[in-house]
């Protein structure tokens, strides 16, 4: 059964654009899958005591996370539902400040440039993606490069 969402083409976005997630808490349950997953058990993420002894005195997140989670957003926003080709590059990305056990984080995606690629079919967006937590203050941000359709498919 094929989804009746569909994301917006190349040619629907525009420079200076704005799109903003909802928001999502980050969870002690989503660190420890994460340091699973990745095999990063680096005791300032998993060890409450040792944690409490660091500059930020309690246990961060995985900076790496916050950009996993941060893709999600970006998807639940449905602006690339069925109409993405491909990720391809994350540049000029920095942790800006801790991601804490129960913080919650949005996104902010804003569209910076636009290039036409006619033989891939569509054409690629560089959004700046700002990842904010529930004080609005941004914890990581950079820039992703993203392949997006034409509605044509040609153009």
């Amino acid at each position: 059964m094929k989804s009746s969402m569909r994301g917006l083409y190349f040619e629907e976005f525009e420079v200076g654009q704005q799109v903003h997630s909802p928001g999502r808490t980050i969870t002690e349950a989503d660190v420890m899958m994460f340091a699973g997953l990745s095999g990063d058990y680096t005791t300032i993420h998993t060890d409450a005591e040792y944690s409490q002894t660091t500059p930020f005195g309690q246990r961060v997140a995985h900076g790496l996370l916050g950009m996993a989670i941060a893709s999600g957003l970006a998807a639940r926003t449905g602006v690339m539902e069925g109409t993405v080709i491909a990720f391809r590059e994350i540049t000029d990305w920095k942790f800006r400040s801790p991601l804490f056990f129960g913080d919650t984080i949005h996104i902010v995606l804003e569209v910076k440039e636009k290039k036409a690629l006619p033989r891939l079919g569509g054409g690629s967006l560089l959004i700046e993606v700002d990842v904010l937590n529930q004080d609005d203050k941004s914890v990581m941000k950079g820039h992703w490069n993203v392949l997006m359709r034409s509605k044509s498919g040609q153009d």
